[in-house]
């Protein structure tokens, strides 16, 4: 395994790549959305890197002039955009994968401030096994399409399973790696695995 720049250490690659994301477009229903606010993380970071101008060009690709916290967009959207911000941050961004664990990261660090992820933070009582245990409800009030649950394989050990899911294993590895962090956790692990168009599960562990 190799370690990033954070605490977090990573599996070997799940064999995502950016063009798959068009595939998975294609699978999206009418219904499926998102909450604005994870539009508005996502732009953030873009921002941070690449200025006004690398804003433009992601709103520009998925044809929305702005998004609002509170309001939910179609999933297809997010995907869009999701790849726009990638396809901008990625060549001075360590590459697609890294980019994409950076972009689930902000995802888990809007999550965990919405009012859902501080309740859901209040409820663990700091404890990381906690966390992750009631983190599949946290999902849902994020964004209402896919499932997940977790199997445990020890105390500080377990899978996350997650179905008709549309993002890529990098990015879910980001967003569980920084949910593990924020209790303070040490020595986490994630490992991600595509196990069908739509299906992935996660290896998590940490001391």
């Amino acid at each position: 395994m190799t370690t990033s720049g954070c605490a977090v250490q990573w599996g070997r690659e799940t064999g995502d790549s950016l063009e798959d994301l068009t595939r998975r477009l294609a699978l999206t229903l009418p219904g499926d959305t998102v909450r604005g606010g994870f539009f508005l993380g996502t732009l953030e970071l873009v921002r941070a890197a690449m200025g006004e101008a690398g804003v433009r060009r992601c709103l520009a690709a998925v044809d929305t002039p702005r998004f609002m916290d509170f309001f939910q967009y179609p999933l297809s959207t997010f995907l869009r955009l999701n790849e726009a911000a990638a396809a901008e941050l990625a060549p001075g961004g360590g590459g697609w994968a890294r980019v994409q664990r950076g972009l689930g990261r902000r995802w888990a660090v809007d999550l965990l401030a919405s009012a859902t992820g501080r309740t859901l933070v209040l409820l663990s009582r700091g404890e990381t096994r906690r966390l992750l245990g009631n983190l599949p409800s946290a999902y849902r009030a994020a964004a209402n399409h896919g499932q997940r649950s977790v199997v445990w394989e020890g105390e500080c050990r377990g899978r996350v399973l997650m179905r008709r899911d549309f993002l890529p294993c990098a990015f879910h590895e980001g967003v569980l790696g920084a949910v593990l962090e924020s209790t303070r956790a040490r020595g986490v692990c994630v490992e991600g695995t595509r196990l069908d168009v739509l299906d992935s599960e996660y290896r998590v562990e940490w001391e």
